[in-house]
């Protein structure tokens, strides 16, 4: 699976990722890195088919209102220390892959998956 991980999660986020066999990028690995606009985040998306991971509600909105971007994985943790945060995803990467065969909107939290539709 191919996965562009916005600014508000560590760029370390993507490795995470990464040490399992999917493809990973942060923002940071883009040409404008962190300034990287929405539109162009979800455009990239769309053409390499990657899940969008973020803590940005913008995202939701737009996978709602518009479509977009095609897979979205919002984060919902709150404030949580970086390794906390690479705890929940190794833990939950599996699942993760599973549930983004056949979804294409996923909370994650400190202790739960929510399928949105």
């Amino acid at each position: 699976m191919n996965w562009l991980i916005d600014a508000q999660p560590p760029r370390r986020l993507a490795q995470v990722f990464r040490n399992v066999g999917h493809q990973a990028r942060h923002t940071l690995d883009l040409s404008d890195g962190n300034r990287t606009p929405d539109s162009d985040i979800v455009r990239l998306a769309a053409l390499d088919g990657s899940i969008v991971v973020t803590k940005d509600d913008d995202f939701a909105d737009s996978f709602f209102l518009r479509g977009q971007p095609p897979k979205l994985l919002l984060v919902t943790t709150g404030n949580i220390s970086n390794p906390d945060l690479e705890r929940i995803f190794t833990v939950n990467l599996d699942r993760l892959s599973l549930v983004f065969e056949q979804h294409y909107f996923v909370e994650i939290g400190r202790f739960s998956l929510i399928i949105r539709r």
